[in-house]
């Protein structure tokens, strides 16, 4: 979902649930009757809908589900078993990977230094995310491999038709498009890893914070972070075996990590995309709500998702200030999400040009082609509370000024 550079009606069936579920409680956004509903935002959950959970092996599910304490609504009950059932089976496929393809993905040479799409979530960049990957000089981790990292390799063949079936067309939080082989998070295959992240909140969303130091990575031991970079590093070569080319990574939580992930990858490229944080704000908060929702396994209250939206905001941003510092100029460049949407091709020459990527002219027509399929593209909007913008105003000035926004 991306929604409008000015704050707008809300029509969005997040309100709805939003209304229920709080009983009437302040959020810090309004709650008005929808003004418009020529748009749908996404698509209504179904039971057999495949979770981010699925593809994590028994040890995995037990490690990150026990940082919630097993703390679940009765309505949890049936999905924490489903999923605990998977993990009998993932388990096995992760054993047969590494008896396959072990010896493999360790010795897989990653030539090309990996390209990560950074920016606060709800800045565009999964629509930036799906632009480049239509260079075909460039792999990408889709939906299959982000959530069975440990063996996708091995069942991709056995597994992904059936999957295919389960999935949604379009994602709950908004109407881009969901599938297998659509792009994804990297977050989530290291969740599925078994990985420290804040995404395990998503689980657990009335729970206090998770894993919130492994949003910077600064303040956690050189053991933790060695322990992260391997497991980024590992699915990086299952990727490489994949597909022998530049790897285009996408997650927002990466914008907070730069100087971590130069540690091992110093020759990486960024390319980070700022959009309206008044925009950001709304449509953030109805991201955590709506993948709480068909993802976690408490009803959410959204009673701390505007603490979180602000915080995670500010400790993100206060770690990329500090981190871009360490980029030169051909590791590094900015848009903005408006020119992305307005002139897309015209950015992407921009964004090849600043990170020295090759042959932009043989991607131009397919960038094209795509360009002239997202006319038709209908952004969520959402209006937010005069209080809450005041808070933005005050709270986030340093994106602000940086940017230019007002």
């Amino acid at each position: 979902m991306e929604s409008g550079e000015n704050s707008a009606t809300v029509y969005n069936t997040f309100f709805e649930l939003h209304q229920e579920t709080r009983k009437g409680e302040k959020t810090g956004m309004t709650a008005n009757k929808p003004v418009e509903k020529k748009e749908k935002s996404g698509t209504a959950d179904r039971f057999w809908h495949p979770r981010f959970w699925d593809g994590m092996t028994m040890r995995t599910w037990y490690k990150q589900a026990a940082k919630g304490r097993f703390r679940m609504a009765p309505t949890g009950v049936a999905m924490f078993g489903i999923i605990s059932g998977l993990s009998v089976i993932n388990s096995g496929f992760a054993a047969l990977q590494s008896l396959c393809y072990g010896r493999k993905i360790r010795e897989a040479e990653i030539k090309h230094p990996p390209v990560f799409i950074i920016g606060h979530w709800r800045s565009g960049t999964t629509l930036l995310h799906e632009y480049m990957i239509q260079d075909k000089q460039f792999a990408f981790a889709d939906t299959y491999s982000c959530f069975a990292p440990q063996h996708f390799l091995f069942s991709r063949r056995f597994f992904e038709p059936w999957v295919s079936f389960l999935m949604p067309k379009t994602r709950p939080m908004d109407n881009m498009a969901a599938g297998l082989n659509r792009p994804q998070e990297d977050e989530f295959a290291l969740c599925a890893m078994g990985m420290p992240s804040p995404y395990i909140n998503i689980l657990y969303p009335n729970n206090p914070p998770i894993d919130p130091e492994f949003l910077t990575l600064k303040n956690v031991s050189p053991e933790q972070r060695r322990a992260w970079l391997d497991g980024l590093e590992y699915f990086l070569r299952c990727l490489t075996l994949a597909e022998n080319k530049c790897v285009v990574f996408k997650s927002p939580p990466h914008t907070a990590r730069i100087a971590t992930i130069l540690e091992r990858f110093p020759d990486a490229k960024f390319v980070h995309i700022h959009r309206n944080p008044y925009t950001l704000y709304a449509s953030t908060f109805n991201l955590w709500m709506q993948l709480s929702v068909v993802h976690g396994l408490q009803r959410p209250t959204g009673k701390q998702f505007e603490t979180r939206v602000f915080e995670m905001f500010e400790d993100m941003y206060a770690a990329f200030a500090e981190d871009i510092r360490l980029l030169k100029p051909e590791q590094f460049t900015e848009v903005a999400f408006r020119e992305l949407t307005s002139e897309p091709v015209a950015t992407l020459e921009r964004i090849y040009s600043q990170l020295q990527l090759a042959d932009f002219e043989q991607a131009k027509p397919a960038l094209e082609e795509f360009a002239a399929s997202q006319k038709s593209y209908q952004k969520n909007k959402f209006q937010t509370d005069p209080a809450i913008e005041s808070k933005i105003t005050e709270r986030w000035g340093w994106y602000i000024n940086r940017y230019g926004y007002r």
